[in-house]
């Protein structure tokens, strides 16, 4: 039986969403989160969350680039030279970011302009390169797309959380900038109550420390906390 041959019969025994390609998919959002527990693709998280609906876009972009990316490494993985490999994915990573960017100009200018540097900067996000040299390039193109998708929501399901606290107590909202926008808590427009523009809990003065990027240190160290308080195998990790 030819190499050929038995490459097609192992591939037909291969779920596509067996156990371990699941794994792919559902590690990454708790157990090897890539911010929370591989520490990668931190300064974005600080920068973009102060409001969901920028945290969302980046997350939707950053899931893009990683899956399509590690799909195609994968699948040029045998005729890539190892003396230019990261070359040929930093212009893999550099074509899908900029189809990324020049799509969001398109439409949404205005988040266009509020992320457009750190769109930009996906290009050296440290999880999209680490995925690439530890996983695509020694694995099929299904579990390279799958590993990317993966990834990519563990790192947007940790900007959208940030994103959510962030803006909820310090601008008493919840998609500001888009259409879904909502008053949530607090005075919206001023620090005293005002039955006009009081939402739920009055009382509330919006926190504006909750808008720096230090808070979004603070919120992503108590995600971390949570997180191993809940599960003690982290503890020492990283």
């Amino acid at each position: 039986m030819s190499t050929t041959t038995q490459e097609v019969k192992q591939a037909e025994k291969e779920p596509l969403f067996g156990k371990k390609e699941r794994r792919l998919i559902t590690d990454p959002l708790n157990d090897n989160n890539p911010i929370t527990v591989q520490v990668l693709g931190i300064c974005s998280a600080l920068a973009v969350t102060s409001l969901v609906y920028p945290s969302v876009v980046m997350a939707v972009a950053v899931v893009f680039v990683t899956a399509f990316s590690s799909l195609a490494t994968s699948l040029l993985r045998n005729y890539i030279p190892k003396s230019v490999r990261m070359i040929v994915q930093l212009v893999i990573i550099a074509t899908l970011v900029t189809v990324v960017e020049l799509t969001l100009k398109y439409l949404n200018y205005p988040v266009y302009k509020q992320l457009s540097v750190y769109i930009g900067l996906i290009i050296t996000n440290c999880i999209v390169m680490g995925r690439l040299e530890a996983f695509s390039m020694a694995n099929k193109p299904w579990r390279s797309f799958l590993d990317g998708i993966g990834n990519g929501l563990g790192y947007g399901l940790i900007l959208i959380a940030v994103g959510v606290v962030r803006e909820v107590f310090g601008k008493g909202s919840l998609f500001a900038g888009s259409p879904l926008e909502m008053k949530i808590i607090g005075n919206t427009e001023a620090y005293w109550i005002n039955t006009e523009t009081s939402t739920m809990f009055g009382w509330y003065a919006n926190n504006n420390l909750m808008v720096l990027p230090a808070a979004a240190m603070f919120v992503i160290g108590i995600i971390i906390w949570i997180q191993r308080s809940r599960n003690t195998k982290l503890v020492d990790v990283s």
